[in-house]
């Protein structure tokens, strides 16, 4: 199985976010030295609670201090930019680290309204467009002329480098097929719905065209885990994201609780239902019992590369469970 991080740089209660990007730099370190396959960096805007504005930035600082595993962004939210620029921007990541750069886009704001008029200087932000914009970024990336007929007359610099690989964010299957038709990776966030089903996987696979991106169809799938030595632990430290996640359905967006706060933190018997419910989407138990659960998942679903996104609260709880996973998985 390959096994790879997504990281949203998360600022726990009682951090700063420059603590979150350090900590982003030390799970990269750890990941490379462990045998993860790729580290993405997520986007988000206007919030105290993830450094990750800025993924493409990220990407960059990690992948000059590691060595071997693949870095990208899960994703750039594309509507925020230029299809120009994105490929700019990719392709001089992908000069400076050959053969270890991902361009993973996504069709969401990655934040509220007010961010999203912001990071378009308060113009109508164009909602309608983002597979015509993907196709044209896609063709700048390859060195191709786009059909958009704004930047036929451009080139996206550097030249001729060894070209990214390009994947497409997706949580409930509708962009699986725009992903095939594109010939670009299909990655799925089993951690935000839990809608994956196999019918949209095999959709991908059917259809997907070759690219200079890309020869064959990949497919990753995202998963929630906080994992430990015993399932007590486990249970302890998973909690802050148990009651993080019921508040955000609520519209209360607060920091992530210690997981001593989280212990006293009262729930009713509904709460508690919820919680139990939102496990489905959130893996928690010892190392040995989420890994199985993993490998069932992927021989079930039949796709390529299991990807973890893990928010304990404290830094050496969060790296513990990437190297929990790996023994189990990687055999590291």
């Amino acid at each position: 199985m390959k096994l790879s991080i997504l990281d949203q740089a998360p600022i726990t209660k009682g951090n700063q976010a420059a603590d979150a990007l350090k900590k982003a730099e030390e799970l990269a370190i750890l990941g490379d030295e462990l045998g993860y396959h790729r580290m993405w960096m997520a986007e988000h805007h206007a919030t105290n609670h993830y450094a990750s504005s800025a993924p493409e930035i990220t990407a960059a600082y990690v992948a000059a201090k590691t060595k071997n595993i693949r870095i990208g962004t899960g994703g750039v939210m594309m509507m925020h930019y230029s299809p120009l620029k994105m490929a700019e921007v990719f392709k001089t990541l992908s000069a400076f680290a050959p053969g270890r750069i991902d361009f993973g886009v996504g069709r969401a704001p990655g934040g509220d309204t007010n961010a999203m008029y912001a990071l378009s200087e308060g113009r109508q932000p164009m909602l309608n467009n983002m597979y015509e914009k993907l196709d044209t970024a896609l063709a700048l990336i390859a060195d191709e002329v786009p059909v958009d007929g704004l930047y036929e007359r451009t080139i996206a610099t550097p030249s001729e480098v060894v070209l990214p690989e390009a994947w497409l964010l997706g949580s409930t299957g509708n962009s699986a097929l725009e992903a095939a038709k594109r010939g670009v990776g299909y990655s799925f966030a089993e951690f935000f719905m839990g809608e994956l089903t196999k019918e949209t996987l095999d959709i991908y696979k059917k259809n997907f065209v070759p690219s200079a991106l890309m020869e064959k169809p990949q497919i990753n799938v995202s998963y929630m885990v906080t994992t430990a030595e015993t399932k007590e632990e486990a249970e302890f430290e998973a909690k802050p994201q148990d009651i993080w996640r019921l508040l955000f359905m609520r519209g209360q967006i607060t920091p992530i609780l210690t997981p001593e706060e989280a212990r006293d933190y009262p729930l009713s018997e509904m709460d508690k239902m919820i919680i139990k419910e939102n496990r489905k989407i959130h893996l928690v138990g010892d190392a040995k019992e989420v890994a199985d659960y993993l490998q069932r998942e992927q021989e079930m679903y039949d796709y390529d590369e299991t990807m973890i996104i893990s928010i304990p609260h404290s830094q050496e709880k969060r790296l513990n469970v990437y190297k929990l996973l790996a023994k189990e998985l990687l055999n590291k």
